[in-house]
């Protein structure tokens, strides 16, 4: 008998207790598993498993009987603190807490292996989704060289009611939070941390190195209108919020930001709220992992799936990455650029002295608009700025990156 605690009695943790409980799937870890206690300030009367709950964390922390905690809290207080005791006490730790391992990752990951036991986050990126396992396994062969995902659900919901149905930013944002796609304060989503956190994660599993998700450079998509949506439509674009990292070999590059992707992209047909990442490796070039990003059932699958893992193979066998990684800011490769500004009728003779040639769009009248050639990102923002002096300090509406 394998004995787990789970920590958080939400949606996530609630659907860890129904899976683990149930038992259909637990034959795959050829032991019996079962939930002995459940951490929570709140009370459940009448719920099937009340008298599981406890809201004395020592009360699991200090039987032995229990050999894996199961933290689905999210936050960084008091999780951060649960984990590191649990693992200093000799107990494997299954998360699905994205900030926490994007934050602590490095740190906890020393803990683990220093007492040869795990500590796992499946669903911390993907939800649902495989994609820490096969990195640190299936494709362990590979040198990874790049990745580019569209890491959110929530954002991919709002973009695609944009672009499919016409609907402005705000409408679609209402919809996704009547939906339960999105929280009554949806800053994490549509403010593009959440993505930062799950590339920063990625790219430190990836590439080996710790990456800290507070240098990367982090855009979400309130600035996104139904007018860029029509701009892009026109030249056969759709727009998605991306999360993007390349392995410079002394560094990484990584940011989050609104894309512009070309009709027939890989991304560019992944809609609602599904997400998808693509991961290009030495050997097997593009690989793409898809499926929904967010759920219960989804989540909680993931998290069982690491429990099992690690009652299959007890011991030290976790994800692993050190500490002290270097995130570059600026973008190494020439880039080509979306543009959106105000027009005081000299937009378009100042568009063409400064970037020189670069695809006009069909504007609204009071704006310019125009996609630039590929610049590196230093020479686009010197134009910007002098595009400003031209136009007006607060002419840019919005610039995008386009792949």
């Amino acid at each position: 008998m394998v004995n787990v605690a789970v920590l958080g009695y939400g949606t996530v943790g609630s659907g860890v207790v129904e899976i683990i409980n149930g038992g259909q799937f637990l034959k795959k870890a050829g032991a019996e598993i079962n939930v002995k206690a459940i951490l929570d300030i709140r009370k459940f009367p009448g719920d099937t498993y009340e008298n599981l709950v406890t809201d004395n964390y020592d009360n699991i922390l200090n039987d032995d009987e229990i050999s894996i905690v199961v933290e689905t809290m999210g936050g960084l207080k008091p999780a951060y603190d649960f984990t590191k005791r649990a693992l200093l006490k000799g107990k494997s730790v299954v998360t699905s807490n994205k900030e926490l391992v994007a934050t602590h990752g490095a740190e906890l990951l020393k803990i683990a292996k220093d007492n040869n036991i795990s500590y796992m986050f499946e669903a911390s990126v993907g939800g649902g989704i495989p994609i820490i396992r096969p990195l640190n396994n299936c494709l362990a062969a590979n040198d990874i060289t790049s990745i580019l995902g569209i890491l959110n659900g929530t954002t991919n919901y709002i973009l695609t009611q944009m672009f499919k149905n016409g609907v402005s930013f705000e409408n679609a944002l209402s919809d996704a939070q009547a939906k339960g796609y999105a929280e009554q304060n949806p800053a994490a989503d549509i403010e593009g941390h959440d993505a930062c956190r799950k590339i920063a994660i990625l790219s430190s599993l990836a590439y080996g190195k710790h990456i800290n998700s507070n240098e990367i450079k982090t855009e979400g998509i309130t600035k996104i209108s139904s007018q860029d949506v029509h701009y892009a439509e026109a030249e056969g674009y759709s727009i998605k919020l991306i999360g993007r990292s390349k392995n410079l070999g002394d560094g990484v590059y990584a940011c989050v930001s609104p894309v512009m992707l070309p009709n027939g992209h890989p991304l560019s047909d992944v809609e609602d709220v599904f997400n998808a990442i693509l991961v290009n490796g030495s050997a097997t070039g593009d690989v793409m992992f898809y499926g929904k990003g967010a759920g219960k059932l989804p989540t909680a699958s993931a998290v069982v799936a690491d429990v099992i893992d690690i009652v299959k193979h007890k011991g030290y066998g976790a994800p692993y990455w050190e500490d002290g990684g270097v995130t570059v800011a600026v973008n190494p490769d020439p880039v080509k650029m979306y543009v959106r500004a105000t027009d005081n009728g000299r937009g378009a003779s100042a568009v063409s002295a400064i970037f020189g040639d670069v695809k006009m769009l069909k504007a609204e009248t009071g704006e310019v608009a125009f996609i630039t050639d590929y610049m590196s990102e230093n020479e686009f923002n010197e134009c910007v700025l002098k595009l400003q002096g031209i136009l007006g300090q607060d002419s840019i509406i919005n610039t995008i990156t386009v792949l």
